[in-house]
């Protein structure tokens, strides 16, 4: 991943190399504590995230150093002028000298404190803002029932009345490693922005984590990067792109720019095959050859520039395969599957090419000893299938399972889902920071695959084509969605043209 800069705000780290990072700042703190430094961050955050400043500001401060952040918070605040409301939710001599502390202040500072309960019993109070300081990033087990009914009444009041909520370091009940709550029967804080300190956490931006973290922030407390571990994990984001894809020489043909056979379409699945050549299309590929299983058409006649064979009388010497939409699982797709993956072709291997190498050792072993390039497009149900795992291990422990999947497999892994990530066999991985939920329908990761292998045949390199594919198929959606299609009923063809535009800028006009 050496190709373009990632900003200090895209490094992913997990929990306990934040809390090493941060043993290590402690021990060289200043007069000013880290807390403090924190409590400051978010009440500057606070003033500007206010919706109406006529109202009171809400802070929910918990038991731990999260509540200790939510008072420095507070008494900021309230220095500075605003109505400041604080539901204290911890016993004083159980908090940290830091977070007593940060109490103190608060108290001295003016500002009001009330009962939950009360909170509880009134809950029509109208808020500016409200600030969720109950748990953070060492959160193990679901909330106590007085404050999961608490968290519940927040996001009630805030849906209602469209308060925002700010959350401090991570939503509260959110697991920061993997995105999802930190036990089956947790609640959620429902934030709208977020302040994360001293790095990024994955958590934020995969699974769950989109959903409830909202806008996010990154504060680094002045901790210095020699503090900081060697980075493995960062954002798939569209500046460090920039670079990959290049101006076409005027002098070139379509021969330079790779050709492309898509392997698949079984017997009623034949659309499938044709939205991946078509996405390879606009992705840029010089010749697509859409091979089926069953009975080829004779052409495409929304795109005559697909040329269609039967998947039997293919030649995939010097061509980029796509094996998979469409395929079914047949004996003849086992078979088309074995002889591709023996090849020295570069490829991309999606949907039902999954589920039969998953149900099939001699293909994991082929697949696992190729030294060619190779990029595997699985949704959740698929990876589990591969992993012999439910799709709920995976979903709980999505990181990880691209780690395993790209390991097993010796290929780049893109695992579909709510912050899809990236991962190649070196463990190194990247969260995509696009997509919506349009993509959520028949077809889409057809696209995905048709652009990954455009994208792979021009560019021989497997982890920045997947990088790439990922990001303007995600982009894609966004767009469209922001321009008034969809999310509900946007198909898989609407995102070819907006495909075609932003590989165009990112080779174009972003070098301008």
């Amino acid at each position: 991943m050496s190709c373009g800069v990632f900003t200090d705000e895209a490094r992913l780290y997990n929990v306990e190399q934040i809390r090493e990072i941060e043993t290590r700042a402690l021990a060289h703190q200043g007069d000013v504590t880290l807390m403090q430094k924190a409590g400051l961050a978010t009440a500057e955050l606070a003033a500007k995230t206010c919706a109406n400043k006529q109202y009171p500001i809400l802070i929910l401060a918990g038991p731990g150093n999260n509540g200790g952040d939510a008072y420095e918070a507070g008494y900021h605040l309230s220095r500075q002028g605003f109505k400041v409301v604080c539901l204290m939710c911890g016993v004083f001599e159980k908090y940290s000298p830091d977070a007593q502390a940060a109490l103190q202040r608060a108290r001295g500072s003016g500002l009001e404190f009330a009962d939950r309960h009360t909170l509880l019993n009134t809950p029509s109070q109208n808020w500016g803002l409200i600030i969720d300081g109950l748990f953070g990033i060492g959160l193990k087990r679901a909330p106590e029932a007085d404050i999961a009914r608490l968290i519940n009444l927040i996001n009630q009041l805030a849906s209602e009345k469209t308060i925002p909520v700010l959350a401090i370091d991570v939503p509260s009940g959110l697991n920061a490693d993997t995105g999802q709550p930190v036990s089956q029967d947790s609640v959620l804080i429902q934030a709208s922005h977020t302040i994360t300190f001293i790095a990024n956490k994955p958590g934020l931006h995969t699974g769950s984590g989109k959903d409830y973290a909202g806008h996010v922030t990154v504060n680094q407390l002045d901790i210095s990067d020699d503090f900081f571990p060697e980075c493995h994990s960062y954002l798939n984001e569209r500046t460090p792109l920039l670079q990959i894809l290049q101006p076409r020489k005027q002098n070139s043909h379509k021969g330079s720019f790779g050709d492309v056979v898509i392997l698949g379409g079984a017997r009623g699945m034949a659309g499938a095959a044709i939205l991946a050549a078509r996405a390879a299309q606009y992705a840029g590929a010089g010749r697509i050859y859409c091979s089926m299983l069953a009975e080829a058409p004779a052409y495409d006649s929304l795109h005559p520039e697909i040329m269609f064979r039967h998947a039997g009388d293919i030649s995939l010497a010097e061509a980029t395969v796509v094996l998979g939409p469409g395929l079914g699982t047949s004996n003849a797709a086992h078979a088309l599957l074995s002889s591709a993956i023996q090849t020295a072709q570069a490829l991309v291997i999606d949907a039902d090419a999954l589920n039969l190498i998953a149900a099939d050792s001699k293909l994991q072993a082929l697949l696992h000893d190729r030294s060619t390039p190779c990029i595997l497009t699985p949704h959740p149900l698929e990876a589990a299938r591969l992993l012999h795992k439910s799709v709920a291990d995976v979903q709980n422990n999505r990181l990880p399972a691209a780690q395993e999947l790209a390991s097993r497999f010796n290929a780049v892994v893109i695992l579909k889902g709510s912050g899809s990530i990236i991962c190649n066999p070196d463990g190194e991985l990247l969260i995509n920071t696009t997509g919506n939920p349009a993509l959520a329908s028949g077809g889409t990761g057809d696209v995905l695959a048709g652009v990954a292998g455009a994208l792979l045949a021009q560019l021989g390199n497997s982890m920045d084509a997947a990088r790439i594919a990922t990001w303007v198929h995600g982009h894609a959606a966004d767009e469209l969605v922001k321009n008034g299609t969809g999310p509900i009923g946007l198909t898989a063809s609407e995102l070819l043209s907006e495909i075609r535009l932003h590989i165009n800028q990112f080779a174009y006009h972003a070098k301008t």
